[in-house]
């Protein structure tokens, strides 16, 4: 109870603001060496595969990003989710703050496929089920921004948003599973949690350090943004929570004020 209390406590917007602004420069310096290390063991250190040849190693970005473009959906449609059960804002917040993120690496993963199909199958785009559904999903993330963007109303937006968000959940799961329900011309994945990985160790690394690099950029982003939809929102959380975090920081005496944290 205890401990689920400390974690409830962040939930408030006063609070989560100068927590977030502690942790933005750290998870902005881990992705950065996350993905230099990643971008250096992938082009650099690994050979080139045996049947692609040296155009696999788009691979290491578009893999990472097909798995971001769905990890963070799932992640907005749980905080809509939270936001519609128990009317937090900052989850409605978070929701939002996500989205471009989650657009962002969508519209890579088309990229990035589009680049690695043009030499390997022979065009740029097939209506495959996994392109197909992957493409839904940028839509769902554009379709969603949209909704936000069209209503002053924020209460009326972010319910709105929430209920698209759960709707188009189901296509995450298609996107994951079509090249085993369809025949399709996109491969099969390389890594799974059921068996071994079919790519060389030291290509898998450099992918996992890529995803990391990817989760960490998400993170800081997200956090950045919801920081100002915080000051947007409810400026005087802003003002609340900088006194607060000045308080901890130890100016020591009673009735001084702590330094203030601008947006």
């Amino acid at each position: 109870m205890h401990k689920q209390a400390f974690w409830m406590r962040y939930a408030s917007p006063a609070l989560f603001y100068p927590l977030a602004g502690r942790l933005i420069p750290w998870l902005a310096l881990a992705a950065a060496l996350f993905a230099v290390a990643g971008l250096y063991i992938g082009l650099v250190v690994a050979p080139p595969d045996s049947q692609q040849g040296e155009v696999y190693r788009i691979l290491f970005i578009h893999v990472a990003a097909a798995w971001m473009s769905m990890f963070l959906y799932l992640v907005m449609a749980a905080y809509a989710a939270l936001g519609l059960v128990y009317n937090t804002r900052l989850s409605f917040m978070m929701m939002r703050a996500l989205a471009p993120t989650g657009a962002l690496f969508t519209f890579l993963t088309l990229w990035t496929g589009a680049l690695w199909g043009k030499p390997t199958w022979g065009a740029w785009w097939v209506w495959d089920a996994r392109l197909t559904s992957e493409l839904i999903l940028l839509f769902l993330y554009l379709g969603f921004m949209a909704l936000q963007a069209a209503t002053d109303d924020t209460r009326r937006a972010d319910r709105g948003g929430a209920i698209l968000l759960l709707a188009g959940v189901v296509n995450v799961p298609i996107i994951y599973f079509s090249v085993r329900w369809w025949s399709t011309l996109h491969q099969g994945a390389s890594i799974n949690l059921t068996t071994a990985p079919s790519m060389a160790r030291i290509m898998v690394t450099a992918m996992l350090l890529m995803v990391a690099a990817f989760w960490l950029y998400s993170a800081a982003v997200a956090l950045a943004r919801v920081r100002g939809l915080i000051a947007q929102r409810e400026p005087g959380a802003v003002h609340s929570g900088a006194v607060r975090s000045g308080d901890r920081g130890g100016n020591g005496h009673a009735g001084q004020p702590g330094r203030q944290e601008t947006p």
